[in-house]
């Protein structure tokens, strides 16, 4: 151990997250990311309590009196790579937090599907420079995206990983926890760590990726059986990858940390991705999705019988300004539509010049790249108007401060649409009840998710019409243009064995 006896454990703590959709033109610039910054005790004030890693690494140290080290902390969505200038700023803000810091480990969290212009593997990067800036003996562990795209070369610099269980990703907190109490122990001297990965060779979309669907459900629930009832320590995690990144670590993997015990990570791992692989088929939900006509009109029909709204989901969208279903609202006027959080800070910029009261004809959406279905034209009224932030109360991310900037909600009769300057993804009931809205006082609801809704709309609404756009997410990952990814060795491209 590099800590001196007796006295307090120290570890630092940085965030610098990114979900990289490589296919999109436009990088994530540094304002991008400065924009969500907070650093020092606004980091550790942000998350105390909150459903992030962040907030499950605050839990776990100040449970067990260890000093805390906040160093910078910043996250964007899903969006395009990181530019080149963003990477080398708050890698550089984690490597001057640590520079003459003596800590006894660090604490990231990372999503583990960034890449630049520059690199296909960002974490990687990062965990080679913290661990040349710390040293050998200072322990460096992180809790990383259910969606991270790894590979053991990612981790090489890492005494231990750990990733989130659940898509929804309501056990954010709690992956958090794990690794802070990973740490902990490994500080004091009860375990020390090793792990390891293996890749069974699979990708799916990120619609399926859903852990209440099988066999995920099943797969998911034998790797917690596993830790939770093995008789020395065992952490498991389960990684679906992020598909939408064209990357050689593309997709599945499963990690396994044990205590010194090599050979019993590698076999968990191994065994579980061996299910996977001889699953891999059974990943595919194609009877869930529908086209764009027939999508609505099963809506409509499901919407005739049910006093509770049908949420039809646009999944494949990527930026948050979609516009196909919106389009189709606008030229049927099906019933009271909602349309919460489309991305247009030009929009919205315009709209909340005109301000509460105004009647606005407004240009939206489909400006983040050619397949984001163009601008729709709306006619309303402005019911709200000006800076917007809140802290969520839905069981995904509960606790973080949305900050949607500049933003407007226009009422154009059959549909009610919000508009925001900043991207945050509407997926539990805030984006109504913020505006003195609910749910239920819609027919139809329009989202742009995967599979965090599902944690607050499976309740809410009578149904979920998850219909197959054009975008950057499809469900059919064949059509997209993949250079970087095994393709030969890689289902849905190759089922070789």
């Amino acid at each position: 151990m590099n800590h001196q006896v007796g006295r307090r454990l120290r570890v630092a703590i940085a965030g610098f997250k990114l979900e990289s959709v490589t296919f999109l033109p436009n990088l994530t610039t540094l304002t991008d990311f400065q924009a969500a910054e907070c650093s020092g005790a606004t980091l550790i004030d942000g998350h105390r309590g909150a459903n992030t890693p962040v907030g499950g690494f605050i839990a776990v140290c100040e449970r067990e009196g260890v000093e805390m080290v906040p160093i910078v902390y910043t996250e964007v969505g899903a969006a395009g790579p990181a530019s080149d200038e963003a990477f080398d700023h708050y890698l550089g803000r984690f490597l001057a937090g640590l520079k003459d810091v003596d800590v006894d480990g660090v604490l990231l969290d990372l999503h583990g599907a960034m890449t630049t212009p520059t690199r296909m593997d960002a974490e990687a990067d990062i965990f080679a420079a913290v661990r040349r800036q710390v040293g050998a003996q200072t322990r460096i562990m992180a809790a990383l995206d259910y969606h991270a795209n790894l590979d053991e070369s990612t981790l090489l610099k890492a005494d231990a990983v750990f990733g989130y269980h659940f898509s929804p990703h309501i056990d954010q907190a709690e992956t958090g926890a794990r690794a802070a109490e990973c740490m902990v122990r490994t500080l004091r001297g009860e375990i020390d760590p090793v792990w390891a990965i293996v890749k069974p060779g699979l990708m799916v979309p990120s619609i399926f990726s859903a852990t209440s669907l099988e066999p995920l459900a099943g797969l998911v629930q034998d790797s917690i059986r596993r830790a939770r009832d093995c008789a020395s320590y065992l952490d498991v995690s389960v990684f679906a990858g992020f598909s939408y990144a064209d990357v050689p670590s593309c997709g599945f993997s499963v990690l396994a940390v044990t205590d010194g015990d090599r050979e019993l990570a590698r076999e968990t791992a191994t065994e579980l991705s061996e299910t996977i692989r001889a699953s891999r088929a059974a990943f595919s939900h194609t009877e869930l999705l529908h086209g764009i006509p027939d999508g609505i009109a099963e809506a409509v029909r499901i919407a005739e019988h049910n006093d509770r709204p049908v949420v039809l989901l646009e999944h494949a969208d990527r930026m948050g300004d979609s516009t196909y279903l919106l389009r189709e609202v606008v030229a049927r006027q099906l019933g009271r539509t909602a349309v919460p959080f489309l991305w247009d800070p030009q929009a919205a910029s315009i709209a909340a010049a005109a301000g509460v009261g105004a009647q606005v004809r407004l240009s939206v959406g489909g400006h983040s790249s050619e397949r984001a279905g163009g601008a729709v034209t709306i006619e309303g009224k402005v019911v709200f108007a000006g800076p917007k932030s809140y802290h969520v109360t839905g069981p995904y991310y509960t606790g973080r401060l949305a900050n949607l900037g500049n933003t407007v909600v226009i009422d154009a009769g059959f549909l009610v649409l919000s508009i925001t300057s900043r991207q945050f993804v509407a997926v539990d009931e805030d984006c109504f009840t913020q505006f003195g809205m609910r749910a239920s006082d819609f027919d139809f609801i329009v989202l742009r998710s995967k599979t965090h809704f599902r944690a607050a709309y499976e309740s809410l609404a009578a149904a979920i019409v998850i219909i197959d756009t054009p975008d950057w997410g499809p469900a059919d990952l064949t059509t997209l243009n993949y250079v970087h990814v095994a393709r030969d060795r890689t289902y849905p491209f190759s089922d070789a064995a």
